[in-house]
């Protein structure tokens, strides 16, 4: 292969930051590594979003014993992957949070997901052993749950598909900060493997409908402020639609997923090939997007044998 497979060739540890976004609320971020965020209720904190491994979820406990000393109580996993769900035991949270849809993918493809991004990002996975199996929460809802930290509200929602059909946001208003996982993200490519174009942009929509004073994305930059979090809405949307349109385009007239990925190249290297994770995702990213275009609503399932193979076709 040409290059690396997705990013194993990515292997630099990353400076982690620790932004408050809001009085009581912080991202943890790590130069387009998964982020995590921080809310601090009264008597206990919550968690949203786990990490990939127990250690690198105890790095995010370390930022957070930094700024209070309350148990974590609470984690919010905003949907099914890997890398997302798999450092939860490392908290000992008494609730563990998903959408019924994200738990039903845990069901469905969990296992796969697992073995897959185990393969897609060694850097990641460091530590894998300490990793008891596969997360399973303790609480599910199906479009909307509150959940009350003492006095602090925290509604934890689902707006739509987008980045999978189980996305979650959690939303504090008593600060107007959201915690959006990988439906937004910034100055980092979207992975879109298992997502739905069609539906991105009308949950991005519902996102800015809460006007935001802040937002913690899925990768990237805390988004601190209005205007920054305009731009990275915006930009979200403009680099999922500059993905799916061309492949649109291609198979409305039976072309190839060959022809789809020269496509995407065209329009989208031009505006996003310097962002985080650009050249792993691109190759997902335009295989489901071939999909969709040709009406396959539910993602398929991807293995790691599935992702050497379509990496070796497009990427390689």
């Amino acid at each position: 292969m040409s290059k690396s497979f997705a990013s194993q060739g990515d292997m630099a540890e990353k400076q982690t930051s620790f932004t408050e976004i809001g009085e009581g609320l912080y991202a943890f971020t790590a130069e387009g590594d998964p982020n995590s965020g921080v809310i601090i209720g009264d008597a206990s904190v919550m968690v949203v979003e786990a990490q990939a491994t127990p250690r690198l979820a105890r790095k995010v406990v370390e930022h957070i014993r930094a700024v209070t000393d309350k148990p974590i109580s609470h984690l919010v996993l905003t949907h099914y992957h890997a890398v997302r769900v798999l450092g939860a035991s490392a908290y000992g949270a008494r609730e563990i949070i998903m959408s019924d849809a994200a738990r039903a993918m845990v069901v469905e493809r969990g296992q796969e997901d697992w073995e897959s991004e185990f393969g897609r990002f060694p850097r990641l996975f460091q530590g894998h052993e300490e990793i008891p199996g596969l997360t399973w929460p303790t609480t599910t809802f199906s479009d909307r749950m509150t959940v009350y930290l003492g006095n602090r509200r925290v509604d934890i929602m689902h707006l739509g598909r987008a980045h999978t059909a189980g996305d979650a946001v959690v939303w504090v208003p008593d600060q107007e900060v959201m915690f959006t996982g990988d439906i937004v993200e910034y100055h980092s490519a979207c992975y879109c493997g298992d997502g739905h174009f069609e539906d991105w942009g009308d949950t991005l929509a519902a996102i800015a409908g809460y006007n935001p004073k802040s937002i913690a994305p899925g990768r990237g930059d805390a988004l601190v402020g209005e205007e920054m979090v305009e731009k990275a809405i915006a930009n979200t949307w403009d680099f999922v639609d500059s993905t799916y349109a061309p492949v649109r385009r291609v198979a409305a007239r039976g072309g190839s997923l060959k022809e789809a990925w020269d496509a995407v190249r065209a329009e989208c290297d031009p505006k996003f090939a310097d962002y985080a994770i650009y050249e792993h995702c691109l190759p997902f990213n335009v295989a489901r997007a071939y999909d969709e275009a040709r009406g396959i609503d539910t993602p398929r399932i991807w293995t790691a044998e599935r992702d050497r193979q379509m990496w070796a076709d497009l990427q390689g």
